[in-house]
This record gives structure tokens, sequence and C-alpha cells, in this order.
């Protein structure tokens, strides 16, 4: 059998879902196969928990969560069974995600038609339940569209299967049949109206017109009927080319109202946004200039058009403006795939967009997909705003307007007892506002907790009669998922950022300044949209590597706010739990950027161990102690300031550590993972060097005028691997400038951050400042060779010590080696370097991007510079090296970090050919390369090195 995991770690990692809804599960299980999934609902009699069977967890209406059993069929109970290209039908289990699907079906020219904004983690039997439809639903339809059968597993533990004229057992055949024909004028004039009206169940495809199709009437029905064990779906022909023509409207309401004119034949998609979600985006760090390639207007329409030639997708796209001349204000027509994406990515990343307003404020769903007849929403949209106006709310409207659905996150206050009755006034008269347009709550998401109870203004008693009866059929007993659909709980109860949600609300170390200096706030900006869980991209490692929903970013957020409720976690910053949930965590910093919401759980983590452990020296005593390896990485800048007073003893700790034995005992002693190799030193710190190099001048003494900058020494160039410092200033020499140090020891605190000990990296950060003061107010240039130290000193300096205008100053100083030789590049300075080039040809190199520059920083400067050195460069794609600094050398990590590694990056440099540069910035990525592969990887400083001419190199 299964594990059962009713332990509280994972516990609160499963207490909401995409909603704005809190149910705690009493377990969470994972099946494997339908005889688990049986099992499981044998031991869910017997402890009497309801059951609830979740997906991804994507949904925004409260219909994965529960009180009873979770079971989560992601994990294990995903294999696509079978694509049959000939019938264009493919056979998975429920747990299938999405995009796993479409890559799968794409080797035969096909693709799965339902494709949410959640399609990289959304699993399809969790689409199917939920009745998902997506942006391109105009041409392909909803998941009830694409369903060819299920099979379904009942409370008794039957598999039943459904399909079109009926279900494999007679006795369900003729209680379905009763109800058709006892509700006969109900199916047919209040349900299937209009493509998007998804609210309640589907008894319209029980109708003979519609095949008596079981199947379809099942889809939707948000896990109260039964679960899902195996799917056939319909599969489409993708078109074989196609263009994206953007129309511009004057705002949102005259894009919603053209958009029915726009069904066409050959139109794919009409998605609708307005200027709001643009000015939210715009407020996101580094997306300041987001929007440039739209056209004017200020409202838009996605239209994406297939055809069977280029040139044809081409014309047809630009023929649509003129459907719409009385509307439309501009458009643009692209073809390419990095314009369209680029354009996409504006509207595919709404649903997290739009829950921060762009003056800072949270927004939330709860009237997230309402629809109406395409031809109406116009005018609903307009009613829709006078309605927030009214009551004082802001909401960003966008979603899919060619077929009537809209999306909003609204700002509602939930904190307040005021807030919540606001929130209920609103939620019925928006209810009322669509049913008076003939339309639906739910457009795509199912109804769930937050809408459920809004049915009985949509439909008739007699509708809801004929759902409850449903659900008998399958469901006598109210076994799976209560509280939704039928017997509906009320929409105010259990709300997650309610009152009593900041129970322990304390001040935290760092500013939070983008979060009104909250750490409550800044961890509800999960809304838990999902993009952690996705395997595309570099959030979330640890995720990817476990496929664990505690172990996703959020799950750790779900966590986090558990211990700020103080419900279920008591024990507050101290809770055993929470630290669990983070201990996987790599602070790889993707999430600050990749998340639509920019979680940043590296700060977080680092602010609760901050609070779990005591401070200082005295948090390594006692019995909460700090793991020993938080003492011998956080502390070694400190630790190798003592060793380098000690003449000779970098060579001698190198050549005790080369014997095994003393190499085990120095692990076992410093708490390092015993798989890990210990690092080597330089012979000297790269400081010593560069003083014996040339005599120290104070700043301003240049007898050649020289401008000047100054290299950081960070820990590890300065220590471990100076190889790139050494590299780095003759580069700098050879591009006209001359070179500083910091005239005395300075550290940005990075391994005090990472390792939770916040005091201690203040206090390192301060008398830097110290040091660093002269340089500052001299206003030279500071680079970094380590990305992580550079983010340091680029992004947490400032929030660590908000009120220190040097850190500012650092901060805006602060860059990058490659930044700093791409900028000089434009600007015309000398450029001393000849291009690398082999017998074969030009040089090739495997880039490893060390995690917080490809999150915080870029890497498009040093890809500027390789080109410009004649560098063919292959960029590994998958994040995060796997070993993070400290956190790979800490026990438990190990196999996590190896799975990591051969993602992606193992593989590549294994791949590659004899000569081929193996680039990697990072210090911790080198390591990890170097121990996962054999290879010896190199900074972009000893590339450009490399490439300075023999009399250029020699002389310096």
């Amino acid at each position: 059998m299964t594990e059962i995991r009713d332990d509280l770690t994972t516990r609160a990692a499963y207490v909401s879902d995409a909603s704005i809804y809190r149910r705690l599960p009493a377990a969470v299980a994972e099946p494997r196969s339908v005889e688990e999934v049986r099992e499981l609902l044998v031991l869910a009699h017997e402890r009497g928990w309801p059951v609830v069977s979740r997906g991804g967890g994507t949904s925004v209406a409260g219909n994965a969560i529960g009180e009873g059993l979770v079971i989560d069929t992601s994990r294990h109970f995903n294999r696509i069974l079978s694509i049959d290209p000939e019938a264009m039908t493919a056979r998975i289990q429920p747990g299938v995600i999405c995009d796993q699907l479409r890559a799968a079906a794409s080797e035969f020219g096909l693709t799965y038609g339902p494709d949410p904004s959640t399609h990289s983690r959304a699993t399809v039997g969790g689409m199917v339940a939920n009745n998902a439809c997506g942006s391109h639903s105009v041409a392909w339809g909803t998941s009830a569209d694409n369903l060819v059968s299920l099979t379904v597993m009942l409370a008794d533990g039957r598999e039943v299967e459904l399909h079109r004229g009926g279900t494999s057992e007679p006795g369900i055949d003729r209680a379905l049949t009763g109800i058709r024909d006892r509700h006969l004028a109900i199916l047919r004039t209040e349900l299937g109206q209009f493509p998007r009206q998804v609210s309640g169940y589907g008894l319209h495809y029980l109708l003979g017109e519609k095949g008596f199709d079981t199947a379809k009437a099942f889809a939707g029905t948000e896990g109260t009927c039964g679960i899902i064990t195996e799917l056939t779906v319909r599969l489409v022909r993708k078109p074989a080319h196609t263009a994206l023509a953007v129309l511009g409207f004057q705002d949102a309401f005259e894009a919603a109202t053209a958009a029915p004119k726009l069904r066409v034949p050959g139109v794919y998609t009409i998605e609708g946004m307005g200027s709001d979600l643009l000015d939210a985006l715009r407020t996101r760090p580094g997306q300041e200039r987001a929007g440039g390639e739209l056209p004017r207007g200020g409202g838009w329409l996605y239209c994406e058009v297939g055809a069977d030639t280029l040139e044809e997708a081409e014309a047809r796209a630009r023929e649509l403006p003129g459907l719409v001349p009385e509307n439309v204000v501009d458009s643009v027509t692209v073809s390419g795939a990095a314009e369209a994406k680029a354009l996409w990515r504006i509207r595919e990343a709404g649903a997290g967009i739009v829950t921060r307003l762009p003056e800072g404020g949270e927004a939330w769903p709860g009237w997230e997909d309402s629809a109406v007849p395409p031809a109406r929403l116009g005018e609903y949209l307009r009613d829709l705003y006078d309605l927030l106006h009214e009551l004082d709310l802001t909401g960003i409207p966008f979603g899919h307007f060619g077929e009537g659905c809209v999306h909003i996150r609204i700002s509602f206050d939930f904190g307040t007892e005021a807030g919540m009755a606001t929130y209920r006034t609103f939620i019925e008269r928006a209810a009322a506002l669509v049913h008076r347009y003939g339309g639906s709550v739910s457009g795509e998401h199912g109804d769930g907790r937050a809408r459920s109870e809004l049915l009985s203004t949509i439909y008739s008693p007699e509708a809801l009669a004929a759902f409850a009866e449903f659900k008998r059929v399958f469901d006598p007993d109210g076994f799976f998922n209560p509280g939704v659909l039928v017997d509906p709980e009320p929409i105010d109860q259990g709300i997650r950022p309610g009152p009593g949600a900041r129970t322990f609300e304390l001040t935290p170390v760092h500013a939070f300044s983008r979060d009104g200096g909250s750490f409550s706030s800044a961890v509800n900006r999960c809304v838990g949209v999902g993009s952690c869980r996705s395997d595309v991209g570099a959030m979330c490692p640890s995720f990817q590597a476990t496929h664990d929903e505690v172990h996703s970013t959020r799950g750790r957020a779900r966590s986090l706010a558990e211990m700020l409720r103080g419900e279920s976690i008591t024990d507050g910053w101290k809770s055993k739990e929470t630290l669990e949930a983070l201990d996987l965590c790599l602070s790889c910093k993707a999430c600050a950027t990749e998340c639509p919401v920019n979680v940043d759980m590296a700060t977080y983590k680092a602010e609760f161990l901050h609070h779990h452990y005591r401070h200082g020296l005295l948090s390594f005593l006692g019995r909460d102690r700090r793991p020993m390896a938080q003492f011998t990485m956080g502390w070694m800048p400190l630790l190798m300031r003592i060793v380098e007073k000690v003449p000779f003893s970098f060579r001698l700790i190198n050549l005790l550590e080369s014997n095994r034995a003393v190499e085990e005992l120095t692990k076992r002693l410093g708490g390092i993972e015993p798989k890990r190799r210990m690092i080597s030193f330089a012979d000297q710190p790269l400081t010593r060097w560069f003083r014996g190099r040339s005599a120290a001048r104070r700043p301003g003494d240049d007898a050649d005028g020289r401008p000047t900058v100054v290299l950081w020494p960070d820990t590890f160039t300065n220590f471990a691997a100076d190889a790139p410092g050494k590299a780095a200033v003759e580069v700098l020499e050879a591009m006209g400038y001359r070179v500083l140090l910091p005239m005395d020891n300075v550290c940005c605190g990075l391994t005090w951050h990472s390792t939770g000990q916040l005091d201690m990296t203040q206090k390192v950060l301060r008398d830097t400042l110290d040091v660093m003061e002269p340089l500052l107010e001299a206003g030279y240039p500071i680079i970094g060779l380590e990305p992580s130290c550079t983010v340091m000193l680029q992004d947490e300096i400032t929030e660590l010590l908000p009120g220190d205008a040097r850190a500012r100053r650092v901060s805006e100083l602060t860059t990058t080696i490659g930044a700093f030789a791409a900028r000089h590049l434009a600007e015309g300075g000398p450029w001393p370097f000849r291009e690398l080039a082999t017998e074969a040809g030009p040089a090739e190199a495997v880039c490893q991007v060390h995690c917080h520059q490809n999150s915080m920083l870029g890497y498009g400067p040093e890809l500027e510079v390789l080109a410009k050195l004649g560098v063919d460069t292959a960029v590994v794609g998958g994040g995060c090296c796997g070993l993070a600094g400290n956190w790979g050398f800490e026990p438990g990590h190990y196999e996590v970090s190896q799975t990591l590694g051969e993602r992606e990056l193992f593989p590549a440099i294994r791949a590659a050919a004899d000569g081929t540069i193996v680039l990697a910035d990072g210090f911790s990525c080198r390591t990890q390369i170097a121990q996962g592969t054999g290879a010896d990887g190199v900074h972009l400083a000893e590339v450009m090195r490399a490439a300075l001419p023999p009399a250029e190199a020699g002389e310096r």
C-alpha cells in the first residue's frame, strides 16, 4: 500500500491550492496504481475521512483541498499508456501533465487542445475534473469536448467506464437516463447554452442529440463523484504554420466588444487583456519596459491564426483588423517563434502578475473566471467595472474574450470583518449580474468552494435538484469532495488570508521593502499558481528533483503561512515542520524572478533560520543548536582570515587533506556531507598576491590617469580559487583600467546570510562599508567575480541595511566583469582581445550560468562578450547546478544535489567535444562540475585572459 503521509509537514503543504481557501487535510497519499487507489478508499472509509483527488493543485476555486484524505495523482500515477496517431487519441493516467502529453503527441504532429495558462504543471485529470479550457478553446473546445472516455473509481472501489452511449454498468445507465428524461426541458434550456458555461454538472451531454455521452457529463464534476483512474482523450492536428496578430483597442471594453467578430475559421485564439495588466507587469523587477512589442492601445486581443503555409497564415492574420474597423486602433503581426513567445509571455503571466496591483496592494481570486455569451462580454465587463468602483475595489481583467470568459483578481480585504462582508456583497451582486447576461459564474476553473453557493443564483431549483440526483448516482453518501457543487459550503468559510492568518507577525531583520516591511505579506505573495512545480526553467530545483509538493516553493510558502497562523503549527519560529520544509531549499533565488509574484524563498529561509536558532556563536551550543555545517561553511570567511595569519598554512592544509583519512575526519568534525570531497585552497590569498605584485596606492594616485575600478576579493576567489581573480586583474589592466583591491578585509556576508545568521551578516556588511567608504566616495565601479556575492552587494545589502546610504551606493556601483566589459565595448573602449579559435573552427563552450546570476542579474552581457571573443556558447538550461554553496555540503543533500546535476549539466559536459571550454563563473558550479564529471570549469575572466595576445598577457 502507498505511504500515508499524515505528518504535519506534509499536511501543511497541502492546506491550500491556488484559491483563497484553507483546509488542513488529515493525510495525503500519492498512489502509483489503481489497486493502491482502491486500498486508499478502504482506509478512508475505516477512518471516516472524506476523499479529495488532486492533480497539480492549481485550482483557483478551492476544489483540490479538503479536511480528509487528499489523493495526489501527480507524483506517481502519471504515465502515458498509449497514443494512437490514426485515431488521434491518447490513453493516459490522470496525473499526466498537460505539457507532457502535448510533447508526446507532437511526435505525430498532434497536440492536446485544452491549454490553460498552467499547462506546464496542470494534470490532465485535474483539467477534465474542472473542465478546463485555455487559450485555444475557440478552435479546440473545453476538456469535455476533447474527452473520449473515462474510467472512474467509485466509493466502494468499483471501476466504471464512461463513454458516448452509456457506461459499463447498466444500473448507472438507467439512473442517468431517468435524470435526463425527468429534466429534459431544463437540460435543453438552462445548460449548454454557450461554450464556457462550465458551472454545475454538464448534464446536457446526456441528451440524445449529444449521444448520451456519460464521459463528457462526468467532466467538470470536480472530484465530487469519484476518482478518475484512466482517460482517453482526443488529440488534434497542429496547424502547419501560425502567425500571431495582436490588435490594439482604446480599452479593454472595446476589445471585448470586438472579440466575437473575430471568431472566424482559422483563428485559434482570441485572448484579451487591458492596460492595467501591463501596468502591473511593469512594477516587477526588471520588467519596467515590458510590453514595448505591443501595438498602440489600452486593450489588446491576441489572435493566433493557423494555415498550411506561413504566407497564408500571415495573410489571414493581417486581415483580422479589417473585421473590426470601427474598434481597432493599431495592430502588429508576427510569425517568428521568439517574437510570438515574447508577446504571449505577458498574457500567460497574468494569473500570477495580477495578484499584486500596480500600487503594490494585494489582489485575490474569488470572482476568477465568470463567463457570458461572447456577444454580451463588452456590456458585462463595463457593468463589472462599475460594481468594482461602487464597492471601492480594484481588479485587473484579462482572459478568453473570444469565448466570453474573464479572469480577474480583486483587491478584497480579507483581514477585517468589514472586508469579508464586502467580499460577500460583491460576489453575490456579481453573480446576479452574470445571471442577467445569461452567463456562468465559472467559465473554466469549476465552482469549488468559491462559487458552488452561487449556483442557486444562476440556476433554477429544478436544475439544482438534477445536479443532486446526478451526484447520488455516483456518490450516494457524499464521500467525495463534500461541500462542493451539491450541499455547498458558504463562500466565505475558511478563507486562508482571512482574520487570524497573522498570529505570529514579528519584526523581521530584512526590510521587505516591497511588502511594507511585513514578513507575512511577503509570504502571502504565494497564491498557489504552481509555476514552481514546472519541469521547465530554473524554478524550483528541489521539486524538479523530488516531485514532492513539500519541496516546492509553494509548499514552503504554505508551511510558513501555517507557522504565522499558529493554528496547526503552533510553535512559531521554532517549528520543526517548517524547518523540514525549508531544508531542501537551495536558496537559488529562481523563484525571486521566475515566480509570477516574485516569492523570494531564499530570503524567507534566511529570515526563518535566523529566528529559529539563537544568534552568534552561542547558536552552535545547546540541545537545539545549529548544524555544525553552518559554522564550518557560514563562518568560512573569518576562519580563512585566521588561517591566513599562519605562514604556509594553506599549503599545509592541502597536504593534510590529500590524505583520505584526514579528509574524512575533517568532514566528520565539520559536519560536512560524507560523500562530498573537500575543497582545496590557493597557496596564498589573492589579496597577498596583489599586494606583492604592485605597491598599494591610495584612491586617485595614478600617474597614467587611467580610470580606476575596484575588484571585489570574495572569499572563494581570495582563498580557494585565485585564478579568476588574477585573470581579472590582467584583463582589466589590458582594457586600460587601474585595478584596486579594498585596503582591508571585506566580505559581502553571503555565507552567513545563506545559513540564516543575519546578525553576523549585518555586522560584516557594516564593517565592509567602513573599509569601502573612500572607494565609494570616489565612485569607482566595483567588479564582482563570484555571482552570488555580486547579488549580495547589488540586492540583499539594501534590504539588510536599508537606512545606510553607503549600502545603496555599493548596490549602484557593483557589476559583474561581463556586464562591465560589455558596457566598455559598447562605449568604444579599447578592446585588446583576439578571437579564440581552434583548428576546427571557432572555440566552443558549454556554459553553466550561476543560479543567482541567472535569476537576479542576467547573463546577456556575458554572452555578448563571448560572441565578441569568437566563442560559440551553449548555455545549460537546467537552472541551479545542484551544489548551491553551503547547501550541497550539508548532510542529507547529496542525492538531490547529484540528481540536479544529472538533469542537464553533467550530460551536457560529458557530451561536449574535446577542447570545449567548460564555463562557470560560480565557484560552487565549478566545484559541482569537477566532483560530478571530472571536468575543470573556468571563469569568464580566464577566457578573456586567454584571448589576450601573448605580448599583452606577458607584459602583465
